[in-house]
């Protein structure tokens, strides 16, 4: 199995992620000591879909992410570009509709969600623009954008301890748990290679996105970015 560079070609980031898929959620939860549940669950807060809704739900894996929405009655279609990742997802919750779609060409019609979200697969997209774009066209006017992505910690020490785990630390820690070491190289690289909270902002707004907003979570390692399509 192979890694992906930070040019982020489609077909690497796709076999990466297929190459991990199998043990991608265990991975996950030990790489981040668990505050991976906590985060993923300020992001359905923050989307705050009702049942009935529609949510497009990006960058999904193998479903974790979707679940709960199902579950509570909203109509979730979970979106991912690794064919692997959704194979996975499918044995998992055959009740669930998976796709296979790219964040910068989107299967589907204009205006057709309610609210569209993403977590931690943005910075994987090889055009950040595009993808933004691509969200704005399918969420209805009113509707809402949700991103969760790792970012960059305000406070200097907090941001220096951060990096140290994630450049020295996590790589290591996934070697013991993972089968595909070099893949967690990608994800130290890419995070230490995103725009900051400010940065991305910046990109929601010349997409098109208003009220726009952000929040860090656990220091801003992790920041919940929120936006609306204006009417």
């Amino acid at each position: 199995m192979s890694r992906a560079s930070l040019a982020k070609d489609p077909r690497e980031v796709a076999g990466m992620f297929d190459g991990v898929a199998p043990a991608y959620d265990l991975t996950n939860d030990v790489l981040s000591m668990g505050m991976d549940r906590l985060w993923r669950r300020r992001t359905r807060e923050a989307v705050g879909a009702e049942p009935g809704q529609r949510v497009l739900d990006l960058a999904a894996g193998t479903g974790t992410s979707s679940e709960p929405y199902a579950d509570a009655g909203v109509d979730v279609v979970p979106c991912d570009f690794s064919a692997g990742m959704v194979a996975v997802g499918k044995r998992r919750r055959p009740d669930l509709d998976f796709v296979v779609g790219d964040a910068t060409a989107l299967p589907f019609a204009d205006e057709v969600f309610d609210a569209v979200t993403i977590s931690f697969g943005l910075r994987n997209v090889v055009d950040t623009t595009a993808a933004l774009a691509e969200m704005f066209r399918v969420t209805r006017p009113g509707g809402r954008l949700v991103i969760c992505e790792f970012s960059t910690p305000p406070n200097a020490a907090w941001r220096g301890m951060y990096g140290l785990y994630r450049d020295r630390v996590l790589p290591r820690v996934a070697s013991m748990v993972s089968s595909n070491t070099d893949a967690y190289s990608y994800l130290s690289e890419s995070i230490a290679d995103w725009p900051d909270q400010r940065a991305l902002a910046a990109l929601l707004h010349q997409a098109g996105w208003r009220r726009v907003a952000y929040r860090n979570l656990t220091g801003g390692i992790v920041a919940l970015h929120r936006a609306t399509r204006p009417v």
